[in-house]
């Protein structure tokens, strides 16, 4: 049973992140300087690096968002030249590199699903209610709504017509409180009704 505090796998490792209520962190996974909205999950050995994650998102295993890049403009790119102290080349490690891996942040919207063993590329941002197939990579922005498959990732088609998604984003149903969520969720699985009782 979820609640509004999180549910992190005890195998699981969280660092310098904020995760919201209602959450649940799967075995294995690893979230670093990241924020993961309420409601959102992700299943078993997921890796998250510097990320923000929206609410009500669905993370299935082996997803990878923001894999971290090497340095392939210096003569290595092998992390001794960042990771030096480790090595013993300098006494403190290349701080300026960690900084351009944080500026590299991925964005992901609130009610996104991303299938089994994606990829989401470093600097990349993913539309609300966007989806993510099984094993993609995804290197472009990805708009709201739209299902995305493939290496390199590559729009098949739109969950609705654009007006309705319109709609939907307007709502942003995800900014509810939990009261409202309680009261109006027998709603959520009538699209047309929906749309009727809650946009302008």
């Amino acid at each position: 049973m979820l609640s509004p505090q999180p549910h992190i796998h005890e195998t699981a490792q969280v660092g310098k992140s904020t995760v919201g209520g209602w959450t649940s962190i799967g075995a294995r996974s690893r979230i670093n300087e990241s924020s993961f909205g309420d409601y959102s999950y992700c299943v078993d050995e997921v890796v998250i690096n510097y990320a923000e994650i929206g609410k009500f998102c669905s993370i299935a295993s082996h997803v990878c968002i923001n894999p971290v890049n090497h340095p392939m403009w210096r003569v290595t790119q092998h992390h001794m030249t960042y990771r030096r102290a480790a090595y013993g080349f300098k006494d403190s490690d290349d701080e300026e590199f960690f900084d351009w891996r944080r500026s590299n942040r991925v964005e992901i919207g609130h009610d996104v699903w991303i299938g089994h063993g994606a990829f989401v590329m470093s600097g990349v941002k993913v539309g609300t209610g966007a989806v993510i197939g099984s094993g993609a990579i995804v290197t472009k922005d990805v708009e709201p709504y739209t299902i995305v498959v493939g290496v390199p990732a590559r729009p098949i088609r739109e969950r609705f017509p654009r007006d309705i998604a319109a709609k939907l984003l307007d709502i942003a149903w995800w900014d509810w409180t939990r009261e409202e969520l309680e009261k109006r969720f027998d709603d959520f699985n009538d699209l047309a009704e929906f749309l009727r009782k809650f946009s302008k």
